[in-house]
């Protein structure tokens, strides 16, 4: 038993104790998430599933500084309900391009702070037959600043907030 948790222990240091890389020119990153918050439209009683989000980033230039400037893209989705005289559903969908500036000047390894901005289409869909009054598919913009926590060299933790379909987002990052 003894030999099995000695065992145990030494494979989980070994993962976490694996030296990460900065975000760099060359970074992919793919980040899976949920999210919280954001603009509801117009019913503030409605029931809100929280967004589920998948984003990736390329790390493209490397600039003066410590940093490098990224390129990637967003899907969100998340689904709202409201009932009155009868249920109202409505889904919201965000496909977008979000360029990012990676922060690397405390040259700690396993951290990476980023900044940036979303420009997409926001798509809406509702159960109701268009009987009642729901957002216009449109092109809209959001920031957010975020960070990410590499425990491997590949893996990390990672936490967004800004405005948009969400105020505030976390989930695993994976880096390839």
């Amino acid at each position: 038993m003894k030999k099995l948790f000695l065992g145990i222990t030494f494979v989980v240091y070994s993962i976490f104790s694996m030296g990460a890389q900065g975000f760099v020119q060359g970074t992919n990153a793919i980040n899976v998430g949920v999210g919280f918050g954001g603009d509801y439209g117009f019913y503030s009683s409605a029931t809100v599933s929280p967004v589920f989000s998948v984003s990736y980033d390329r790390g493209i230039w490397e600039i003066p500084g410590p940093g490098v400037i990224s390129l990637g893209g967003y899907v969100g989705h998340r689904t709202f309900k409201y009932r009155s005289t009868s249920e109202y559903k409505l889904s919201q969908t965000a496909i977008g391009v979000r360029p990012a500036y990676h922060y690397n000047g405390f040259e700690i390894d396993e951290l990476d702070l980023y900044a940036g901005f979303l420009v997409g289409y926001y798509f809406y869909s509702d159960s109701n037959g268009g009987n009642f009054r729901s957002p216009s598919n449109r092109v809209d913009h959001s920031g957010f600043i975020g960070a990410r926590w590499f425990f491997t060299e590949f893996i990390a933790a990672f936490v967004e907030a800004g405005y948009g379909i969400s105020n505030i987002s976390g989930g695993v990052c994976f880096k390839f």
